[in-house]
């Protein structure tokens, strides 16, 4: 295959297949019949050596070839996108759909104010939510899974700051801290809660993964202290639900028990050992950083830390870029 004789345009239309994973789907966001989405795809196959697709029951599915191609063709269109789109950009007339990757509490807390400003400012906007199941979002976004990815992501921000060949950037939106989560009338909620009779509780852990260990057991073991976990799940709504029936306690982020909608059912106390501070950070690749849309989107969120102050007491702003 030469390059010189490759149609440019071919690329495109697997861009868009390879996000959509569905021919059909791409056809739509390309304004292109399905056979035409289908026969650039097998231009591209021709050209290429590769099967690069392979249909599903469910759409298609990519080759190991197409999976490591897919992220230099979206960098190199964003780069050609950036170049020629006007420097005037009117949010009211855009039309852009943006998936985004927070776990279910972090979702509640950022998505309303979101959705009100989208309806205000940017009626041609529209927001994909997917699942996030692990604090290392970094292959999603490599992969171009999602568009942002928001949340609580220990360790990356310390090697992001120090990598500087990454193409993933980051934004810390503000800090916060732990607190012990227990039902209004639990057996603790009226005597101090000691590091005894903590570890002798009974403990629910929210884990994406379903790993029975988190950052509270790394700091137990630490002090040669270890406590019961008789329940994950992997949502913040769960955890305050169960929490809010049961005589198990748990540890949250304090600006995110309001999203598990039991607040009234619910009481916070400080913990007897310390934490480190819980951090909501902003991630996107590069091939992002210049589109007018996405840096309107990421504007938003920006602007929403004076929200996120007013509803958890006790929360940091911050405007950290690595």
């Amino acid at each position: 295959m030469s390059f010189l004789t490759l149609d440019l345009n071919l690329l495109r239309v697997f861009d868009a297949v390879m996000t959509e994973q569905n021919l059909t789907r791409a056809a739509g966001h390309l304004a292109m019949t399905q056979p035409a989405v289908s026969n650039a795809i097998k231009r591209l196959r021709e050209s290429l050596g590769d099967e690069l697709l392979i249909r599903t029951a469910y759409g298609v599915k990519p080759t190991p070839r197409a999976e490591a191609l897919w992220p230099s063709v979206r960098s190199a269109l964003a780069s050609l996108e950036a170049a020629v789109t006007p420097e005037t950009f009117d949010v009211s007339k855009a039309h852009a759909t943006f998936r985004l990757a927070m776990a279910d509490a972090t979702a509640a807390f950022w998505l309303p104010s979101l959705m009100r400003s989208i309806e205000r400012e940017a009626p041609g906007v529209n927001v994909r939510m997917v699942p996030l199941t692990t604090r290392e979002p970094r292959p999603m976004l490599l992969r171009g899974d999602v568009d942002l990815a928001v949340g609580f992501f220990p360790g990356v921000a310390a090697q992001l700051s120090s990598d500087t060949s990454s193409p993933i950037r980051h934004e810390r939106l503000y800090s916060g801290h732990y607190v012990c989560v227990m039902r209004r009338d639990h057996p603790l909620a009226k005597v101090d809660l000691t590091l005894e009779n903590y570890c002798t509780a009974n403990h629910l852990l929210v884990s994406f993964s379903g790993r029975a260990h988190g950052l509270v057991d790394e700091a137990l073991a630490q002090i040669q202290r270890e406590r019961r976990i008789l329940l994950t799940v992997n949502q913040f709504f769960t955890a305050g639900r169960v929490v809010a029936n049961s005589d198990l306690i748990t540890v949250l982020p304090k600006h995110l028990i309001a999203s598990t909608g039991m607040t009234d059912a619910l009481i916070h106390k400080e913990l007897p050992f310390t934490l480190p501070a819980v951090h909501l950070d902003m991630l996107w690749h590069e091939r992002d950083a210049r589109s007018p849309a996405h840096k309107w989107l990421r504007s938003n969120l920006e602007g929403m830390n004076s929200v996120a102050q007013r509803t958890a007491p006790g929360t940091t702003p911050r405007s950290d870029t690595y």
